[in-house]
């Protein structure tokens, strides 16, 4: 009965770790990024005060209206005055006290459209922040993507260096017991048992790759690097991968940068940016403009409350002001703005050449990813046969212990060099389609 509720507690044991470990897919890994990414957060703060900048810009167009109050005390001691009844200076304290009310404000009616450019200015900014804003959302999602494909690879390789632990562990166990049998000298039991150490090891550092490579992702992610998750896979066991069909979408470099001119939105913000660098200069011709503002109020005042409102004084008035000479400061403001477009010009060709060049790098790289994934499919299946080869002849005599362990290590380099080419084939995917401006971000924050 007792070894009945030990082997239940046991069960029950394994049951309650399985359902504290929480899974995460890649899915759910970008849409998390894409939710709690400090930058990304930031940056939709930083929006908002566009969005309030551009009110403020339209609020320039109206009349303003401000309304004031005051009451005003006085006391004076001592006051000398003559009484003529008693013929003499008598003393006395006097109080006075003031009521008004004031309202009024002004409205600029002309300043050399600088209120226009202000807020055209002000809306191309808020647009570039927006476009800005998309660009995170994707650069988030490649970082995610990246990141999440190295716990993929990294748990890749510890099946494969704990599988090559059980090989190794198999073949010293035959080894040792040829060795009892006479047939195998003892040099070769222990050139076996080093390279179980060396696979032993191996495994070691794979499994703290691996922790490593999660610990990095729940860091990016803002998650808890005690908890316990589990990373599922999306591409399953199915190692086949349509690369030629993919690679038929990107045939062509001149279509793939018009493309990219169509679908990156940090170069829509470029653009945004220049237009309101643009306006900024036209702010800036607006001091050699001269000004046209209005201005009105109403104000009332009386020594009581109850008096107030019954002397009322009206005004309105019309100002204005012709620049003839501000010290040179308009034409420096105005050549500081020229500098500015030209800067945002070039800028903005700049990144023209950085898109070419990241588009055609990264096509280049996918190739040969591509290619690198096929050699290194084959180099498994030609290291796999040469390991069976060599068992087999080390087997009837014919090979050493040398060839076998030379065997297992090109076998060994052959599956971690597979691993490495097929998450860095999904990688350069991934960075190309960021690179055309393609990569969607929309289906992980819904």
């Amino acid at each position: 009965m007792s070894r009945v509720f030990v082997i239940f507690f046991l069960i029950l044991g394994v049951a309650s770790s399985a359902f504290a470990q929480k899974v995460i897919t890649l899915d759910e890994a970008v849409s998390i990024a894409l939710q709690q990414n400090s930058g990304l957060l930031k940056s939709t703060e930083r929006l908002k005060s566009s969005e309030t900048n551009v009110k403020s810009k339209y609020g320039d167009f109206l009349p303003d209206l401000d309304v004031s109050g005051s009451f005003n005390w006085q006391r004076n001691e001592g006051i000398q005055s003559y009484d003529a009844n008693i013929g003499q200076f008598i003393s006395a304290d006097q109080d006075s006290r003031s009521w008004s009310v004031r309202a009024g404000g002004g409205v600029m009616l002309f300043n050399g459209l600088a209120n226009y450019a202000n807020l055209e200015s002000a809306k191309n900014t808020l647009d570039a922040g927006k476009f800005n804003l998309i660009k995170l959302k994707q650069d988030i999602v490649y970082s995610t993507t990246g990141l999440y494909y190295n716990i993929l690879a990294a748990e890749e390789l510890l099946k494969v260096r704990n599988e090559n632990v059980k090989y190794n562990q198999k073949l010293l166990e035959t080894i040792e017991e040829r060795n009892r049998l006479g047939s195998l000298p003892i040099a070769d039991v222990y050139a076996q048992q080093v390279q179980l150490g060396n696979a032993q090891l191996q495994a070691i550092n794979a499994e703290n790759a691996l922790d490593a490579a999660k610990n990095t992702l729940l860091d990016y992610l803002a998650l808890d690097v005690f908890e316990d998750y589990i990373f599922s896979d999306p591409f399953g066991d199915d190692d086949t991968i349509d690369m030629d069909s993919v690679l038929e979408e990107f045939d062509n470099y001149k279509s793939m940068v018009s493309e990219a001119m169509k679908n990156r939105y940090d170069y829509k913000a470029g653009k945004k940016s220049l237009e309101s660098t643009m306006n900024n200069l036209t702010i800036s011709r607006s001091g050699f403009y001269p000004t046209l503002s209005g201005s009105y109020s109403f104000s009332t005042g009386a020594a009581t409350p109850g008096d107030l409102f019954d002397a009322r004084t009206y005004s309105a008035g019309l100002t204005l002001r012709i620049p003839i000479f501000s010290n040179w400061n308009t034409e420096y403001s105005v050549q500081i703005g020229k500098v500015s477009v030209f800067e945002a010009e070039e800028d903005l060709k700049a990144l023209e050449r950085s898109i070419s060049i990241e588009i055609k790098q990264g096509h280049l790289d996918l190739v040969a990813a591509k290619k690198a994934l096929e050699v290194s499919s084959k180099n498994v299946i030609s290291a796999g046969e040469n390991r069976k080869i060599n068992n087999e002849k080390y087997s009837l005599g014919s090979g050493t212990i040398l060839d076998v362990l030379q065997a297992v290590k090109d076998y060994q380099e052959a599956l971690r060099n597979k691993i490495d080419a097929k998450y860095d084939y999904y990688n350069k995917l991934d960075n190309l389609m960021n690179a055309l401006g393609k990569l969607d971000y929309n289906k992980f924050e819904n």
